[in-house]
């Protein structure tokens, strides 16, 4: 019997990457640097009720940057300093090539992103964060057009929210810390840095530990090529076992 070859059809669901900010890509929380930097008394306290469960992060980070108190050129100056996992460039270049959408999810400031990665030569990704607003020479405000008003968690940037609007399919988290334990339960799969590796066990979600990102490529690349053969193998099976049944 001749066997003719044969081209299934069936097409793997496509990913999206969601990759947080402060603590993942930048090596340091940018809103505590910026607080550290220019805050006035009383935003630590709000930080203690947010780390108490006393309050969300959207009620404290509102509270918090009405409480900053520098210059544009000084929060530039600031944000100028801040460094980067030198290998996250590549892994977006990466991504790219792949045509695997990644977009930055975080419950961080819009413009300190920007203006970061800006700074080391990054462009094209795009970023939901919370928006910065500056209303006085010295004074800023906190907006939240990413806001879900029944998110658990109070968060401005409710990213359980995020990843149901922009994944269509099957997504990705990448990150490090409290703000993503709620999403990552939700997540098709995690690389996961920081405090976020024991909670991804705690949780039993499927996760991929992640020191830098210069491990990232290779770790997509194996999870591209599992997916594949996890939707791709049923239905080659499928085909062969039909014609095998075939009488001689």
């Amino acid at each position: 019997m001749t066997i003719n070859a044969i081209h299934p059809t069936f097409t793997a669901p496509s990913w999206t990457l969601l990759c947080d900010f402060d603590g993942t890509i930048s090596f340091k929380d940018v809103t505590d640097t910026l607080l550290d930097a220019f805050g006035m008394p009383g935003w630590q306290r709000l930080e203690r009720q947010w780390e108490e469960g006393e309050i969300g992060s959207r009620a404290c980070m509102a509270g918090q940057i009405a409480l900053l108190d520098a210059s544009r050129g000084e929060l530039n100056e600031c944000l100028s300093l801040l460094t980067i996992d030198p290998g996250f460039a590549e892994f977006a270049a990466y991504a790219r090539q792949r045509k695997v959408p990644l977009r930055i999810v975080s419950d961080g400031l819009d413009y300190a992103i920007d203006f970061i990665l800006q700074a080391n030569g990054i462009s094209g990704i795009p970023v939901i964060a919370n928006s910065l607003r500056q209303v006085s020479e010295r004074r800023w405000a906190l907006d939240f057009p990413y806001h879900n008003a029944r998110c658990l968690k109070g968060s401005g940037v409710c990213k359980c929210g995020v990843a149901k609007a922009v994944a269509p399919d099957k997504f990705l988290m990448i990150g490090d810390g409290r703000s993503d334990f709620c999403v990552s339960q939700v997540a098709d799969h995690v690389f996961a840095k920081g405090s976020l590796v024991a909670e991804c066990q705690r949780m039993g979600v499927p996760f991929s530990a992640l020191r830098d990102f210069s491990e990232a490529p290779a770790l997509l690349d194996r999870l591209l090529q599992q997916r594949e053969m996890v939707y791709l193998a049923p239905v080659e099976q499928l085909i062969i076992r039909g014609m095998c049944d075939q009488p001689s």
